[in-house]
């Protein structure tokens, strides 16, 4: 059975008819052409899928994407912003914390969330808020690093604006 379902995808109002068992990483890869979310265990356990419903970090690979109708996506193509890339962005390329990149939309999705909620977080804040993102390539090492240099990146820039 199929339904229509109104929801914003980065920021763009979207209506699509969409059946009931379709997932979201399906609609967002397929329908939506964004491939930014990866496939990696099809369980919600890896990480590799998350987008933001809402603000909030969810695994689109056990989302059905009907259960999104009236919320607002945000992806990993939906971060950079006329081609300037998030301090977050910057700060894993500038940091090393993207290995082979599989896990990276995912790990910076997780935690454009945390920035959002705590603009400071120390350590164990972002080792918690990451907790549910895998990475086989790193030790999270330089994950962490390039979480908390975005911090610092985006106090700076608060700090030169003020």
């Amino acid at each position: 059975m199929k339904r229509i379902i109104s929801l914003k995808v980065n920021g763009s109002p979207v209506e699509d008819a969409v059946s009931d068992n379709m997932l979201l990483i399906d609609y967002l890869r397929d329908s939506k052409g964004l491939t930014g979310a990866k496939k990696g265990c099809d369980g919600g356990e890896c990480g590799a899928c998350i987008v933001l419903v809402d603000g909030r970090p969810r695994p689109s690979c056990i989302t059905l994407v009907a259960t999104c109708d009236g919320t607002e996506i945000e992806t990993i193509e939906g971060q950079a912003q006329n081609g300037r890339l998030t301090p977050l962005q910057r700060a894993f390329h500038e940091n090393l914390g993207a290995q082979c990149g599989f896990c990276t939309p995912g790990m910076i999705m997780t935690a454009t969330s945390l920035l959002r909620d705590n603009p400071t977080p120390d350590d164990e804040q972002i080792k918690e808020a990451l907790a549910n993102n895998l990475c086989r390539c790193t030790g999270y090492v330089k994950i962490i690093k390039s979480v908390r240099r975005a911090a610092e990146m985006t106090q700076e820039m608060t700090k030169v604006t003020s």
